[in-house]
């Protein structure tokens, strides 16, 4: 029984601690997501050092103010490199305001494009944003994770339409989330785990700092929530992952 990981953020000065540490959890595969330049670089260095893990490289919308344009070249480079599996994280986020929202919009679009050229999946980003973010994605062929997604079963239909999967992570296993209800409603093809450490991290270490190894209690709690057995959980999110990802 294995597990992917398709969305963390492993730190270069804790790679090998919590490398290990996942491995040992049966995760296997773990995809590291990048915010800006800086941290695409470091996605890819540590990509390159670990065998199972690989780089999704982007700029997150609240970076979105400090992206220069012309450095779209540097990532489109980054591109290249083997270890890189997709376009992420990028998106909307006017959760703190919309004050720079049509420079998130601007680079977003940049994104989606790059990923069509380069032909890689995206992991899109999205927080009080939904509206704006399926009709941009309406805009793109492209196809990837609507990652960290929390939202209703409707706004998951429009986002299925559109070819998209979901990330379902430790707000699953919330004493107060709905999310529950949502994902009964998901066709399991759609979904992967992912864990969004060093964030949200799942009952009954919640308030810890997250790591990978937590994703086999996000998937018994998918299990539970979806009548299947843990082996099954793995079986299908494992090959879900491995097909966005050409992994």
């Amino acid at each position: 029984m294995m597990f992917i990981d398709t969305h963390t953020h492993i730190l270069e000065e804790e790679a090998s601690e919590y490398y290990n540490n996942a491995i040992e959890a049966n995760v296997k595969i773990m995809l590291t997501a990048s915010e800006d330049l800086k941290t695409s670089l470091e996605a890819v260095r540590i990509a390159n050092e670990f065998p199972n893990v690989f780089a999704c490289i982007g700029v997150h919308p609240s970076d979105a103010k400090d992206f220069k344009d012309e450095d779209i070249d540097k990532f489109r480079e980054l591109c290249k490199d083997n270890k890189v599996v997709a376009i992420g994280e990028i998106g909307l986020d006017y959760y703190y305001g919309k004050e720079d929202k049509d420079r998130q919009i601007e680079v977003f679009k940049m994104f989606l494009s790059l990923a069509l050229e380069v032909d890689l999946p995206v992991v899109i980003h999205t927080r009080e944003a939904t509206f704006d973010t399926i009709n941009i994605l309406k805009e793109y062929n492209v196809k990837g994770v609507i990652h960290c997604f929390n939202g209703s079963i409707e706004t998951a239909r429009e986002y299925m339409k559109l070819g998209f999967s979901f990330g379902i992570g430790g707000v699953l296993t919330f004493k107060n989330s709905k999310l529950f209800e949502t994902v009964k409603e998901i066709p399991l093809d759609k979904i992967v785990l992912e864990t969004d450490s060093p964030y949200l991290t799942p009952e009954p270490y919640r308030g810890k700092k997250n790591e990978s190894k937590y994703i086999p209690i996000i998937a018994e709690c998918l299990a539970k929530h979806t009548g299947k057995t843990l082996e099954e959980i793995a079986e299908i999110t494992t090959n879900n992952a491995k097909r966005i990802f050409n992994i």
